[in-house]
């Protein structure tokens, strides 16, 4: 079990999710998947091994004391650094949060466990689950996701197809589109035939929008996604933009740290997040904002990835 820590994160503005504050209930990077596409980074510690990576009473105590502060909070998320379903108090989180608010709890998960009856019973006391599915083939699968290697691309279909009748909240299946590997004609067919037996709530389309583990892994332009949108029907949408709100969540000093940090030296999102002693995925939504403001930029040297002043 890891040792004592801040597992809490944000609110970060989500795209999806408004403004979301984040539960960490794996160590960073520990997961199922190895995803080509993945803005953290590298899986150092692939496994499919359930057990209570971070402490239960740990991050009850520490989300009590979030919750008596005045705060914006539209979702509590299980989600994270790596697969948050790998914890196996994950359902006992869900049902005492229950007790201690009204908030609605979110579940991302890259939904390779979804085959274990055990964690599908767990999950069901969540209001929203959003599982990704990248392909829609095994070997695409192999190709996207890179997998440990107990997992099979069939048994993890057929357990979005069980948890579907089993859960009542909703479901909003997350297809993540890397230009020119899971976007062409037949794989976009299969993708339909899978969806449309799961039949989530919602299809959220999404594509790589912040640098990515690999860099051939290259995004879908906006008429790209929107065709592929419109194949889907009513229910798909292209994962929207969260700007207007998310500036405010992020205070002018934060933004000047960073700046100034950078102008030292270029940094990794690893060095930012030390340095400010905050979470990568809070770091990741604050580097998102300064890029599209123009003021830093990303650069690659040799197999690390950095951010600098767009001067610079």
């Amino acid at each position: 079990m890891a040792k004592d820590k801040s597992y809490i994160y944000g609110p970060v503005p989500s795209r999806r999710l408004g403004f979301s504050l984040g539960l960490d209930l794996v160590p960073y990077k520990t997961c199922s998947f190895d995803c080509i596409y993945c803005q953290l980074g590298k899986t150092t510690n692939k496994t499919t091994q359930r057990k209570e990576y971070v402490s239960k009473d740990a991050v009850l105590s520490q989300l009590d004391e979030v919750l008596g502060t005045d705060q914006t909070i539209d979702y509590i998320t299980f989600s994270g650094s790596g697969e948050p379903t790998l914890n196996s108090s994950v359902g006992e989180m869900l049902k005492e949060i229950k007790k201690m608010t009204q908030i609605k709890i979110a579940v991302l998960t890259n939904g390779s466990l979804l085959s274990d009856p055990g964690l599908r019973n767990e999950l069901l006391a969540a209001d929203l689950v959003v599982p990704s599915l990248d392909a829609a083939s095994p070997e695409t699968f192999k190709r996207v996701n890179r997998p440990h290697s107990s997992i099979e691309f069939d048994k993890i279909v057929a357990g979005l197809l069980k948890f579907r009748e089993e859960f009542k909240g909703n479901i909003w299946l997350e297809v993540m589109l890397t230009k020119g590997i899971n976007d062409n004609t037949k794989e976009i067919g299969l993708f339909k035939s899978i969806v449309s037996k799961i039949n989530p709530d919602k299809i959220q389309l999404n594509t790589v929008v912040r640098p990515p583990t690999e860099k051939y892994c290259l995004p879908l332009g906006e008429s790209e996604l929107a065709r592929i949108k419109n194949s889907f029907g009513k229910r798909c949408e292209i994962i929207p933009e969260f700007r207007a709100r998310a500036k405010r969540t992020y205070t002018r000093d934060v933004q000047e740290q960073v700046l100034e940090l950078l102008k030292r030296r270029p940094c990794t999102l690893s060095d930012i997040s030390t340095s400010l002693g905050m979470h990568p995925n809070e770091v990741i939504k604050l580097l998102s904002l300064l890029q599209k403001d123009n003021k830093i930029r990303y650069v690659e040297y040799g197999d690390k990835g950095y951010y600098k002043p767009w001067e610079a």
